[in-house]
C-alpha cells in the first residue's frame, strides 16, 4: 500500500476529487457535508491501474484548521497538492506548501482540479512559480474535473508513476505509529488509526505509549479489512487491549517498547531562520507526526535552537518537524532534530559552546560522529536515537567509548592513581568507584577496560599486576619475611620487637590487613590470613569439648596468642564457648 495526503485550500474540490477517485466519502461529519468544508482528517483508498493500492489522507484547507492539516501530512511520504483552476494559488496553498516543504516531503503531484470551470494554465503557472523554490519543483501536474471525469484516468496513471518512485520503507524498523484518530467500538474497546511508515505490527504485539505504558494489539485492520500483520507503508486501525479510548488521543504514538527515547528537551536546526521565532523565550508549537506540543525557545546559534517541550515526545536524530506561531496559525519554520538527548546548559557560556558543537551536524545519525561528540554513550541509547543495529562492540557492559577519549582517559587514570599512591601510601589501591568519579565515568564497570597496562582490578581496588597487594615495596618485603617466619609455625605470632625490626608498625600492619596479607588480632597479635582455617583443622583432633590449654597445645603457641584466636573463632561461629568455660567446635 501507498499513502498520500491531499492538501490545498479548496476543501470541496479536494474532497470531491477523492470521492471521484475512490468512490468513498472522505468527509465523515455532517457539518463537513453541510458546509462543504473539510474540518477533520478524512480517509479513502483505491486500486490503481497497475494494481497498486493507494490510500488518501484528506486534510483541511481552511486556515483555522492548520493544526489538523499538519497532523495529516506529518506522517505521509507523498502529497497531492490540489489547486483549483478557477481560483488559482491562494494563501492557504502557500501555507500547505510551506508545511510540506518544511517536513521534507519530496514526492508529490500537482493536481489542477475544477478544470471544467476555468482553463487551468493560469493556475498551473502560479503554482509552478511557487513550487520552483521547493523540492517539488519538478513534480508532474494533472488537470482534472471531478464533476465531468475529465483527466481522472490521467491522474490515476500519474499516481501509479508517483508511488512506483517512492522509497521503499524499512519493514524491520522500530514502530512509531502517530495516532491521528482515537475511538471505541462496542465489544472491541479502544481503536486508534494512523499511517505506519516503518516496521510492522502483528496482532498480539505489545506496544508502548511515550509514557512507557504498555498495551497489547488485539486486532488490526487496513483499508477496512482485518489482518494478522500490517507492514509499512499502510493506513492501519489498531484495536488495543488494556486501555480506554480516552487514554490515547491524537498526537500520541504507539511504539516498539524500549526502542525510543522520549524527551522534553531537544536541540534542532531551523531550515529558514525567522527572527520572531528565534528570540529567547518565544512560545511556539512543535508539530511532528500528528503531535502538536507547546515549546519554549532558547537560541544556541544562528540557526540552532534548544526547545523545551511541554510534554515528552519520542524523537530521533534526523526527524523533521515544524514550529508554528499558535496565535496566527501560520507555519513559521521547519526544523531538523539534531539531538533529542542534549546535555543540560548550566554554566555561563554553555549555550554558545553547545551551538558551536552542533554547528557542523547534518541532522542524520552517524555513529562515529555521535561517539566523538558524546565521548561515552550507551549502545542502548544510541539505538533509541536511531543508530543501526550493527553498532561497534561495547567497551564494557553496553558502553561505547570514543577511541581518542579512551587514550586520554588512560593517561588521566595513570595520573590519578599516582596521586593516590602519593597521598595514601599505605592503602592497597584506589577504589574503582573513586577512580570512576575522578574520571567522570558514568559506570565503574568501565574502569578495568580503561586501565593502563600493568594495572588490574581486584576486590574493587585498582592494583599493580606486579604488586597485587598494593602495599609499598618496603612493607611488602616485611610481610613476605613474616610469611617465611610463620610458614613452619603458623601460630607463633612474632613479638613487637620482631615486627619493628621488619618495619611493620601499627599503620603498616593495618594496611597489610586491609590488603588481606595479614591477620591482626587484638593486642598486636599478627598471623597469616589462613590462620583461622588452620586453627580449626588442628582443633578437630581434640576431644569434643576442650580447654584453652588444650587448644594452645594443639596450636603449639602461647596463651597470649591462643586467647584472642579463640575469641575470633567464637565470634565467627567456628567454636562455641560453653557455660563451664570449655569450648566445642560448632556444627
Amino acid at each position: 500500500m501507498h499513502v498520500v495526503a491531499t492538501a490545498g485550500h479548496v476543501d470541496h474540490g479536494k474532497s470531491t476529487l477523492v470521492r471521484a477517485l475512490t468512490g468513498m466519502e472522505p468527509d465523515r461529519w455532517a457539518e463537513e457535508l453541510r458546509r462543504g468544508m473539510t474540518i477533520d482528517l478524512g480517509f479513502a483508498w483505491t486500486r490503481l491501474p497497475g494494481g497498486e493500492t493507494v490510500a488518501f489522507v484528506d486534510v483541511p484547507g481552511h486556515e483555522r484548521f492548520v493544526p489538523t492539516m499538519l497532523a495529516g501530512v506529518g506522517a505521509v511520504p507523498a502529497v497531492l497538492l490540489v489547486v483549483a483552476a478557477d481560483e488559482g494559488w491562494r494563501r492557504q496553498s502557500a501555507e500547505h506548501l510551506a508545511a510540506i516543504t518544511a517536513l521534507g516531503v519530496t514526492h508529490g503531484l500537482l493536481v489542477l482540479t475544477r478544470s471544467d470551470l476555468a482553463e487551468p494554465a493560469v493556475a498551473e503557472a502560479q503554482a509552478r512559480e511557487q513550487l520552483s523554490r521547493t523540492a517539488l519543483r519538478d513534480v508532474e501536474s494533472v488537470a482534472v474535473s471531478a464533476v465531468t471525469g475529465d483527466g481522472l484516468d490521467g491522474l490515476r496513471g500519474a499516481l501509479s508513476r508517483l508511488v512506483s518512485g517512492l522509497p521503499l520503507p524499512d519493514r524491520e524498523d522500530d514502530v512509531r505509529l502517530w495516532v491521528d484518530r482515537s475511538f471505541s467500538i462496542t465489544g472491541a474497546g479502544a481503536v486508534v488509526t494512523g499511517t505506519l511508515t516503518g516496521g510492522a505490527i502483528e496482532a498480539g504485539d505489545v506496544l508502548s505509549l511515550p509514557s512507557g505504558r504498555e498495551v497489547r494489539v488485539r486486532g488490526l485492520q487496513s483499508l477496512g479489512q482485518g489482518h494478522q500483520r500490517v507492514e509499512a507503508v499502510s493506513r492501519v486501525a489498531v484495536n488495543l487491549r488494556g486501555i480506554e479510548r480516552q487514554d490515547v488521543r491524537r498526537g500520541d504514538a504507539l511504539l516498539t517498547p524500549a526502542s525510543w527515547h522520549s524527551t522534553t528537551d531537544v536541540d534542532v536546526r531551523v531550515l529558514a531562520p525567522a527572527p520572531q521565532a528565534m528570540r529567547a523565550g518565544a512560545h511556539l508549537t512543535f508539530h511532528i507526526g500528528s503531535a502538536a506540543v507547546p515549546a519554549r525557545v532558547r537560541p544556541l546559534g544562528e540557526d540552532i535552537l534548544r526547545l523545551r517541550l511541554a510534554s515528552s515526545l519520542p524523537l530521533r536524530i534526523g526527524d523533521r518537524a515544524l514550529l508554528r506561531e499558535p496565535s496566527n496559525h501560520e507555519v513559521v519554520l521547519g526544523v531538523t532534530v539534531l539531538d533529542p538527548w542534549p546535555p543540560a546548559l548550566i554554566r555561563r557560556g554553555d549555550a554558545r559552546r553547545r551551538g558551536h558543537d552542533l554547528a557542523g551536524l547534518e541532522g542524520r545519525m552517524d555513529v562515529d560522529s555521535e561517539l566523538r561528540r558524546r565521548g561515552i554513550v550507551s549502545s542502548v541509547l544510541l539505538r533509541r536515537l536511531g543508530a543501526p543495529a550493527d553498532l561497534p562492540e561495547p567497551l564494557a557492559g553496553d558502553w561505547l567509548v570514543d577511541a581518542d577519549l579512551q587514550q586520554r582517559l588512560r593517561v588521566r587514570a595513570t595520573e590519578h592513581l599516582a596521586e593516590h599512591r602519593r597521598s595514601h601510601p599505605l592503602e592497597p589501591g584506589m577504589a574503582t568507584g573513586a577512580l570512576a568519579d575522578a574520571l567522570g565515568l558514568p559506570d565503574a564497570a568501565l574502569v578495568p577496560a580503561l586501565l593502563p597496562d600493568g594495572l588490574v582490578v581486584t576486590g574493587g581496588l585498582v592494583l599493580s599486576r606486579d604488586q597485587p597487594s598494593g602495599l609499598p615495596a618496603a612493607v611488602q618485603q616485611g610481610v613476605d619475611t613474616l610469611r617465611i617466619d610463620l610458614g613452619e609455625h603458623p601460630f607463633a605470632a612474632p613479638e613487637a620487637t620482631r615486627l619493628r625490626g621488619l618495619g611493620l608498625g601499627r599503620r603498616e600492619l593495618a594496611a597489610a590487613a586491609r590488603a588481606g596479607e595479614l591477620l591482626v588480632l587484638d593486642d598486636g597479635i599478627v598471623l597469616l590470613p589462613d590462620a583461622p582455617q588452620r586453627a580449626r583443622e588442628s582443633l578437630s583432633g581434640l576431644p569434643p569439648t576442650f580447654t584453652v590449654s588444650q587448644a594452645r597445645q594443639a596450636w603449639q603457641t602461647t596463651r597470649r596468642v591462643a586467647l584472642p584466636l579463640l575469641e575470633l573463632l567464637d565470634r565467627t561461629g567456628v567454636t562455641v564457648r560453653l557455660p563451664d568455660g570449655l569450648r566445642e567446635l560448632a556444627g
